[in-house]
């Protein structure tokens, strides 16, 4: 009943900068966190950034000061910049929703289908 729709990877020199949109649509009551992890291959998935509904935000060491997330409403950013080539991963979209469907309300974590991030030297 939830999809996470994102948008914006693709490939960029070490430097450059990209932007990542995350959309959640579908029987949301609230949202709350919701951010961006990532994936490198051969590594296990990490957290990049989450925000909450408060708009407190966590990010980790390896991107601060260089990537910035923002939401506004169902809908995540993330803003990289100064890109480095160990930014290479796919990153995915991350929800903790609460659900409201008929009468049922329950909580649950959605991931996007993830968008590959490529930063060449």
């Amino acid at each position: 009943q939830v999809q996470l729709v994102e948008s914006g990877g693709g490939l960029v020199q070490a430097g450059g900068s990209l932007r990542l949109s995350c959309a959640a649509s579908g029987s949301i009551f609230s949202i709350n966190p919701m951010g961006w992890y990532r994936q490198a291959p051969g590594k296990q998935r990490e957290l990049v950034a989450v925000v909450t509904s408060s708009s407190n935000t966590n990010y980790a060491d390896s991107v601060k000061g260089r990537f910035t997330i923002s939401r506004d409403k169902n809908t995540v950013y993330l803003q990289m910049n100064s890109l480095k080539p160990e930014d290479t991963a796919v990153y995915y979209c991350y929800a903790h929703c609460t659900v409201r469907t008929g009468s049922s309300v329950y909580e649950s974590d959605y991931w996007g289908q993830g968008t590959q991030v490529t930063v060449s030297s």
